[in-house]
This record gives C-alpha cells, structure tokens and sequence, in this order.
C-alpha cells in the first residue's frame, strides 16, 4: 500500500535532519561564532564592575592553584589554562570555555592525587562551571545538550583510569547534569524575556511612527479644510471684484490680477504639502522651482508692492538640482519676512557664483512703513528651516541687523558633485 512504502522513507528523512542538526550543533560549539547575549547590562559601570569581580575571582582561583605547586607539577600546569580564561568569559564565553575543555581533557593523564577523588580540583570545578554557565546560557538546547556531552569527557576518562574510585566522579556527574537543567531553563527564559522585549520596543517604535503619521494626517486636513478654504475665497473675491466693482482703474484691475494669481500659487503649494503630508497619497510630481525662476518670483514681489533690485549672472540656471531649490526657498522667505517685518523698506537680491557654490545676499534697509500688529520679529520659523536646508548641501548661512538698521540674510551653498 502507498501509506506502508512513505513509512520507512519518511522516517529515514527524519533521522536525516536529526543527523544534521546535530552535526551542525557540535561544529557551532568547537568552532561556531559568539551567540548573541541574552541579558543587556544597566549600564557601562555595571559591565565594569562585573568584569572586575571576575578578575578578582580568577586571581584568587589561581592563587589557590599555587599551593602545594612544587609538589604538583603537573597539576599546575593544567590547572591554570582551567582557571586563567575566566575573565574572557565576560565577552567571548565560548571561546573560554574552549580553553578551559581543551585543558580538562588532559586531566586525567596527570598522576595527581585530587581533591575528594574528583577528576578536578575545586578551582577548577567552580572555574569551568561558570564558564560553562555564561556560555551555555547563550546556546539553545542543542548546542547546550553537545556541551554537556563533551564537558563529560573528562569524568569518563577518570573513571576508566581509576575504576576503584566511582562515587566522586558518579556524584559530580549527576550534580553537573542537574545544572545544565537549569542552565538551560535560564537561558529559555532570559532568551523569551529579549524576544518580548526587542518586540515590546518594535511595537513602541511602530506606534510611536504611526502617531506621527496620524498627526501628519491630522495637520493636512485641518490646512485642506482652513487654510487652503480662505486662500480659495481671496483668489475668487480677486477675481471676480472687477466685475464686482465698477469704475475700478486699470492699476487697479492689474493689482487684483496680481493678487488672483498669487493666490492660485499659494494653493498649488499647499496640495503638493498635502500630497507629501498625506502618508497614504503620493506626492505631487510638479517640477520644484530653480534659480531660473528667481526672477518671476522677484517680479511677483514688486507687484505685491516691495522695492526689489535683483542682480545675477547670465547662467542662472546651471546649477544642481538641490542647491537650486534651496536658494530659491531662501529668497523666497527672505522677501516674505522682508515684507512682513519692513514693509515698503527697499530690498537688495543678489545671486553669484563662487568657486563651486552658489552665494546668496537678500538684504533689506530701515525705514519702510510701520510693522502691522502680528508681525513681529521671532514669531515664525522661517529661519530655522533656511538653516535646515542649507547644513543639508554642506553650506552656511548667516543672519542678522545690519549696521545700518536693516537685515541681511546671507548663504553659500556649496555645488557638491557636477550636475
């Protein structure tokens, strides 16, 4: 029947896997790489003081090894390689461990007298077992059950060199079988514990993300649903008032026009911040604006009524993408607060280039008309965010009074790679 021909054969793929499983355990125990920690230390005072502790009972370990060192040689010189690793274990405690099993191994070919009959010393019993503890409480239960078997070497050659004497290797081996269970219950418990915890950390970071997404959100429907409703209102009332109004002059209409246009630009802003504040829309794909296009935004500024000179060399354009948006924005804050903070007060706009940077001076004179209530100096965080875009590109920027009553804001923004 098929179901008695899978039998054997599943079988022989189960014993297939354990075989390999197993192989692979021990080869991760002789020669594998450090496990991952299972606990994390409060703080760097307390590594040091563990460390510290550790050194002291190493030395206190081989300085009981020196006794009765002349009448044991032998002893000695494998006692200490036992006991000497002990500090390392802090760190690296598999490769302690190595040390110390290799050592034990040869234990038994040294004709020494023991304490209590046991195949080692009390040093070294307590030496190798907290190596042990530290390193096998990294390892899961397979690496941990290899570790156990090869650390059992050494008691089976003691027991074949000294068969009389059973009770203290028999005795040391059940006790050390017993704390291996609990090395590995331990070890369970601390691994879940950073599981929980690492995934504890994942879920407040998740969380922590999707609060400031749901902010984000939150702030672009509250510019949707105020802002960009009263910017709708000013383009239309702009719009429609020379229908509105009869007997309007020419100047007039045009400063309407003007007033429409740039109203129309604020929104096309503001649904590109939208795109960009919305985590679930795409941002718009609109080209962003260049230096090519100081010149229309300092033509809009003498319209809003700002006295703006304006200077630039002939390739305005030929400079990175990034650096072209950055002065841009620049300029374009700068002439906002120049006009908000020192309306009707002349302006100076001067762009040039400068050994593979871009630099930028937007300057404003005293005088001008008196400073409407709200617009105070220090309200907004325009400066904050030309300083933002410029330590991006590697720049400077600096801003401040003039001597002469104004403010000067001046930047260089470096070119970075050739365009």
């Amino acid at each position: 029947m098929p179901g008695i021909s899978l039998a054997p054969s599943g079988a022989r793929g189960m014993a297939h896997t354990a075989v390999r499983r197993a192989w692979h355990g021990l080869i991760r125990v002789l020669a594998g790489p450090e496990p991952r920690p299972v606990w994390r230390w409060p703080s760097s005072q307390d590594r040091q003081v563990a460390y510290a502790a550790l050194w002291v009972v190493t030395l206190l370990l081989c300085a009981a090894n020196l006794n009765g060192a002349f009448a044991h040689l032998g002893q000695l010189l494998l006692a200490v390689p036992v006991v000497a690793p002990l500090p390392l274990a802090a760190k690296r405690p598999m490769l302690a461990w190595r040390i110390g099993w290799l050592a034990l191994l040869l234990v038994p070919l040294v004709p020494a007298a023991w304490w209590g009959g046991w195949p080692w010393g009390p040093g070294q019993i307590l030496a190798m077992f907290g190596v042990f503890f530290l390193a096998g409480i990294r390892q899961r239960r397979a690496e941990l059950c290899w570790m156990w078997a090869l650390s059992l070497i050494p008691w089976l050659l003691w027991l074949v060199a000294d068969i009389p004497n059973l009770h203290g290797p028999a005795g040391s081996a059940v006790v050390f079988t017993a704390a291996v269970i609990a090395v590995d219950s331990i070890g369970s418990r601390l691994r879940a514990q950073r599981s929980l915890a690492t995934q504890t950390e994942r879920a407040e970071a998740e969380r922590a993300q999707r609060a400031v997404l749901e902010e984000r959100t939150r702030i672009a429907r509250e510019l949707h649903d105020v802002v960009a409703h009263h910017m709708s209102l000013i383009a239309v009332r702009a719009e429609t008032a020379p229908y509105r109004l009869t007997g309007l002059p020419e100047s007039a209409r045009a400063e309407f026009t003007s007033l429409s246009e740039v109203a129309r630009e604020a929104l096309a802003e503001m649904r590109r911040l939208l795109g960009v504040l919305r985590y679930d829309q795409p941002a718009a794909l609109a080209p962003q604006p260049q230096l090519a296009d100081l010149p229309a935004l300092v033509d809009a500024a003498r319209k809003a009524g700002a006295p703006v000179e304006f200077s630039a060399p002939a390739a305005l354009g030929q400079v990175p993408a990034g650096v072209g948006v950055c002065a841009y924005r620049i300029v374009q804050e700068s002439l906002s607060n120049a006009s908000q903070h020192a309306p009707g007060a002349p302006i100076t706009v001067s762009v040039d280039h400068d050994r593979g940077a871009v630099v930028l001076r937007v300057a404003n004179g005293p005088g001008g008309h008196p400073v409407p209530p709200g617009n105070q100096p220090g309200t907004g965080h325009g400066l904050t965010g030309m300083h933002e875009r410029v330590a991006l590109l590697g720049g400077s920027l600096t801003a401040g009074p003039a001597p002469d009553g104004g403010f000067v804001v001046s930047a260089v923004l470096p070119f970075g790679e050739t365009p």
